[in-house]
C-alpha cells in the first residue's frame, strides 16, 4: 500500500468509526423511545437491559452504515480539500477518481459485510429481539407500594399502606381480598407490618400485627332471607404469603417467531415464496371448481377449465407433494422394517414379509343366491340383445325389465309422443317449476359472488404477503449497495466543498439521508400495494441517488465550484442565451 492511501484511508477509517457509533446511538434513541413505556419500571436487570441495547445496535446496523459512509467520506475529503492536501495530490499528477479509490474498495468491501450481515447475523438478532421484547412487554411491572395509594398489582388483592418507614416496615395496613370474586367482603386491617421476599423473590411475606379481620357472606336477597353470616377475627400476629410469579421474567420459546420476515434469510424467504405462490394458486384452481359445480347445467356441454398456467403450477405443486409422501413413506417403510426385527434368545430374527398377510375370508353362497343371480344375468343378456341388436323386431320393443338394486323395473324404450311433451312442458309452467329454477340459479349466483369475494379478499391478502417477502429479500441487497451509493454523494461532495469537520457535512449529510430515507419509504409502499414491481420499489431510493453520485463525481473531476456565487452567476448568464431579449416601446 502506498503511502497516499495510507494517508486517505487514515483520514477517513476515524471519522467512519466515529459517525458510526453515532449515527447507531441516535438511531438506538429512536427505537427505544418507541418502547420506553412497555420496558422501563418492570424491575429488569442491568443485564437484560444490556442484552435488549446490543440486540437493538446490530438490528439497526444495516440503517445506520449508508448514513456513517456519507459523512465520513465527505469529512475525508473536505479535510483533505479545506487543508490544501487535495490540491497537492491533484497537482501532482494524480486524479480525484485515483484518490479515491482506497476508500471506493473499503466501500465494496463494506458492502460485501453489510450483505452478509443482513443475510445471517441481522436476522438471528431480529429473532432474539423480538422474542426478548415481548417477554419484557408481558412482564408485570416491578412491586412499587405507595403510601396512600391502593396497590392491586397483586393478583386478587388490594392493598393500601399509609405510611412507610423504609422498604420492609409498613404502617396503617388495609387488604381486600378479591380471591371469591364477590367484591370487597373479606377485609384485613393492621397497625403494622413487615414485607419481606424469599425463595429468589418468587414469594412476598407480609407479616401483620394487631389487626383484625373481617369476612361478611353475599345475601341472595330473597324476600324470606336469613341474616347472613358474618364474621370477625382479631389477631396478634398474622402472616400472609403472596405468589410474585407474575413479577418474573419468563421467556418465551423462540420457535414461536420463526414465521417473521425479519428473521429469515435469503432461503428461507424462498421458501416462504414458494408456499405462499402455492396458497394462491389452490385458491384460483378453487374458484374454477367451485363455478363449474354450482352451474352443472351450463357447464355440460362447456367446460370451465382453469388457465393453463394454473394448471400447469398445480401439477408441478402436485408432483412435488407425491414427491415428499414417496419419501416419507419410504422413510416410514425402511423405520418398520427395523421394527420387524425382534429380539429372541440373545439373536436377531428378521419376520418375513408374508407372515403378515392373512389369507381373504371364503364366503359361502345358498342355493337360493344362485338362482336369482342366474336370473338377473338372463335378463342382463335379454336387456343387451334388445337394446344393441340390429334387427328391426327387436327395436320395436316398447319396454324393457331390468334390475334396480334387488327389484326388477320396466324401462321404456320408446320415445315420447307429442301429447306427453306437451303435457310435461304443461306441468312444468303451471306448477311454478320456472320460478323455482330462477329462484334456484339466482341463489347459486348469489353463492358463488360470495364465494368469489371471500376467495378474492383471500388471494389479495396473500399477494400482500407475497410482496413483502420479495422486499424483505430484495432489502438485504439494496441496504448494502447503499453504502457504496453514499460513498460515491459523500466523497466527491467533500471535494467540492472542501469543508470538514461537523458543520456543513453533517448539514449535507443529514439532507441526503432524510432523502433516502423518505424514497425508501415510498418505494417500499409502491411496491407493498403493488403499484410496482417489488424490486423497482426495493431499489428505487437508490435508482434516484445514483445519479447525484455520477454528477457530484463528474463536477469534481472538473473542480467545479458548486456551493460558491461565482459558478450560479457564470450558470445565469449562460442561461440568458438562450431567453429572447424584450424592449419597451
Amino acid at each position: 500500500m502506498k503511502k497516499l492511501d495510507k494517508l486517505i484511508l487514515g483520514s477517513f477509517l476515524g471519522p467512519f468509526l466515529l459517525t458510526f457509533l453515532v449515527v447507531d446511538f441516535i438511531l438506538l434513541i429512536v427505537n427505544m423511545l418507541k418502547y420506553f413505556d412497555e420496558i422501563f419500571g418492570k424491575g429488569l436487570g442491568f443485564w437484560i437491559y444490556a442484552e435488549l441495547i446490543g440486540y437493538f445496535v446490530i438490528s439497526i446496523s444495516p440503517m445506520a452504515l449508508p448514513l456513517a459512509m456519507l459523512l465520513s467520506s465527505l469529512m475525508a475529503f473536505g479535510n483533505l480539500g479545506e487543508h490544501f492536501e487535495l490540491t497537492a495530490i491533484k497537482g501532482s499528477g494524480i486524479s480525484l477518481t485515483r484518490a479515491m479509490r482506497p476508500i471506493g474498495i473499503f466501500a465494496v468491501g463494506l458492502t460485501f459485510l453489510a450483505f452478509l450481515s443482513n443475510n445471517y447475523l441481522v436476522p438471528k438478532v431480529n429473532l432474539k429481539t423480538f422474542s426478548l421484547l415481548y417477554d419484557i412487554r408481558m412482564k408485570t411491572p416491578s412491586l412499587d407500594i405507595k403510601e396512600g395509594v391502593f396497590y392491586d398489582g397483586i393478583p386478587n388483592f388490594s392493598i393500601k399502606v399509609n405510611k412507610k418507614l423504609d422498604e420492609v416496615r409498613l404502617q396503617d395496613i388495609l387488604i381486600y381480598n378479591h380471591a371469591e370474586g364477590q367484591g370487597n367482603l373479606n377485609v384485613t386491617m393492621a397497625d403494622s407490618g413487615r414485607m419481606e421476599t424469599f425463595s429468589n423473590d418468587n414469594y412476598m411475606k407480609l407479616t401483620l400485627y394487631a389487626g383484625q379481620s373481617y369476612k361478611e357472606s353475599r345475601s341472595t336477597r330473597g324476600i324470606n332471607e336469613a341474616p347472613v353470616e358474618f364474621s370477625r377475627t382479631a389477631f396478634k400476629e398474622n402472616i400472609m404469603v403472596f405468589d410474585l410469579a407474575a413479577f418474573q421474567l419468563n421467556r418465551t420459546p423462540e420457535n414461536q417467531w420463526s414465521t417473521n420476515r425479519a428473521i429469515k434469510t435469503i432461503k428461507e424467504i424462498q421458501h416462504g415464496l414458494d408456499s405462499i405462490h402455492l396458497v394462491v394458486n389452490d385458491l384460483k384452481y378453487q374458484n374454477f371448481i367451485t363455478a363449474a359445480s354450482i352451474f352443472p347445467f351450463f357447464t355440460r356441454n362447456k367446460n370451465l377449465n382453469p388457465s393453463q398456467e394454473i394448471l400447469a403450477e398445480k401439477a408441478r405443486f402436485d408432483t412435488l407433494r407425491r414427491v415428499r409422501i414417496l419419501q416419507e413413506q419410504a422413510l416410514g417403510n425402511s423405520i418398520d422394517s427395523l421394527n420387524r426385527e425382534v429380539l429372541i434368545d440373545s439373536s436377531i430374527i428378521q419376520l418375513p414379509e408374508a407372515a403378515v398377510i392373512e389369507p381373504e375370508p371364503v364366503v359361502a353362497v345358498t342355493e337360493q343366491q344362485e338362482s336369482a343371480i342366474a336370473k338377473r344375468k338372463k335378463l342382463e343378456v335379454r336387456k343387451f340383445v334388445l337394446v344393441d341388436s340390429s334387427s328391426t323386431e327387436q327395436t320395436n320393443v316398447d319396454s324393457i325389465p331390468i334390475f334396480v338394486g334387488n327389484s326388477l323395473k320396466v324401462m321404456r324404450t320408446k320415445p315420447l309422443t307429442t301429447q306427453e311433451k306437451e303435457l310435461l312442458d304443461s306441468m312444468f309452467y303451471e306448477r311454478g317449476y320456472l320460478s323455482n329454477a330462477l329462484t334456484l340459479a339466482l341463489n347459486n349466483s348469489r353463492n358463488l359472488k360470495n364465494s368469489f369475494d371471500v376467495k378474492k379478499s383471500q388471494v389479495d391478502g396473500q399477494l400482500r404477503e407475497f410482496r413483502r417477502y420479495e422486499i424483505a429479500w430484495y432489502q438485504k441487497y439494496s441496504q448494502a449497495i447503499a453504502c457504496f451509493v453514499m460513498f460515491l454523494i459523500g466523497a466527491p461532495l467533500g471535494a467540492i466543498i472542501k469543508k470538514g469537520g461537523l458543520g456543513l457535512p453533517v448539514l449535507i449529510s443529514i439532507l441526503f439521508f432524510i432523502l433516502f430515507y423518505m424514497l425508501t419509504i415510498t418505494g417500499e409502499k409502491w411496491a407493498k400495494e403493488g403499484v410496482v414491481d417489488s424490486l423497482l420499489g426495493t431499489v428505487f431510493s437508490n435508482l434516484c441517488l445514483l445519479p447525484f453520485g455520477l454528477f457530484f463525481l463528474r463536477q469534481a473531476r472538473k473542480d467545479a465550484r458548486l456551493f460558491e456565487s461565482d459558478f450560479y452567476d457564470r450558470l445565469l448568464k449562460w442561461l440568458r442565451k438562450f431567453v429572447p431579449s424584450t424592449r419597451s416601446i
